[in-house]
């Protein structure tokens, strides 16, 4: 099959590294915690363990637009249970193998639609940003949720410094793809590189960030280093990772997923636990550390301040 469903395997409960060295000792341990571990899971020898603790962010200001009634998952959560199917389809695989990826220096080339064309370094991004800890809710399309605490800047504020044009109606945004650092780019799972994108007016939304940090220190390469996207009421894969290019573009663009299956995968991709398209039940979601499933919410309960972005939309035809 061409896409995997991985477990749903609460990392927030994993221990000792030595208990992954073997297929039986990690049996044993999902029986003991009373882990999900799907049949046909690939369970190898490869040994998952959290990312090293990085580079701490200064000046980092609390948002008024975080969502703060739950806990945020743990750092071994938030970094050995990952979809960056550059580095594997399996959720640990970016723990494993994201170790290659090299994001110092990094650049960006933002072109299309826009009077500020060039390609400027992250310093250069980030220069004269302030830094805000946003904790949202992360949804992904296999039923699966976290609270994540990302530090990052509005994306509007970049897009003023940028200039689009009137022609600018879109943006998009494109990805590392390099196989010397990336050995899931080798496969075919996908189309590489890896091409999200937003409507302007989704773009510029306050709740909309780049993410370059998480717990107040730098991103992790497993979690997007060092640039990612982050729409919190949209499906996680929304969210691409390791940003090369920003492109404003008058037409609407196509997605990696979306090209690979446009069925299971609309453009807009707003959490919207009544459509049925997608291949999981979107009815409801287990949150990373929890055992119990919750109802999903519409817009991943950011409607009241995302509804309004797609007043008159079919939500069942635009998805």
């Amino acid at each position: 099959m061409l896409i995997k469903k991985a477990a749903d395997i609460h990392s927030s409960e994993i221990t000792d590294k030595k208990l992954y060295v073997n297929r039986r000792s990690f049996m044993q341990l999902a029986a003991a915690a009373g882990m999900g571990v799907m049949a046909g899971e690939r369970l190898d020898a490869a040994v998952v363990t959290a990312a090293p603790h990085g580079k701490k962010l200064a000046g980092i200001k609390k948002s008024a637009l975080s969502h703060t009634a739950e806990p945020p998952a743990t750092w071994v959560a938030l970094t050995t249970f990952n979809n960056y199917y550059e580095f594997g389809v399996d959720k640990g695989d970016p723990a494993v193998h994201a170790g290659s990826l090299k994001p110092e220096p990094w650049s960006i080339v933002v072109d299309g639609e826009c009077n500020k064309k060039a390609t400027y370094t992250l310093d250069d991004l980030l220069k004269g940003q302030a830094l805000e800890e946003r904790i949202y809710r992360h949804r992904c399309v296999e039923a699966w949720s976290m609270i994540i605490p990302w530090v990052g800047i509005p994306l509007a504020s970049l897009i003023k410094r940028f200039e689009p044009t009137s022609k600018a109606k879109f943006i998009k945004f494109t990805t590392l793809a390099d196989p010397k650092q990336m050995p899931g780019v080798k496969s075919d799972v996908l189309t590489w590189p890896y091409v999200e994108g937003l409507r302007m007016d989704e773009a510029m939304h306050p709740l909309t960030i780049l993410a370059v940090g998480l717990y107040d220190e730098v991103l992790p390469k497993q979690n997007g280093a060092p640039l990612r996207l982050v729409v919190p009421w949209k499906y996680g894969f929304k969210g691409a990772k390791s940003i090369v290019r920003i492109s404003f573009v008058e037409k609407q663009p196509v997605g990696s997923w979306e090209l690979q299956n446009s069925s299971w995968y609309g453009f807009y991709s707003n959490v919207n636990p009544t459509v049925s398209r997608q291949r999981w039940d979107q009815t409801t979601e287990q949150r990373i550390g929890e055992f119990t499933k919750r109802r999903t919410q519409m817009y991943n309960g950011y409607g009241d301040q995302v509804a309004s972005l797609y007043a008159g939309l079919d939500l069942n035809k635009n998805y």
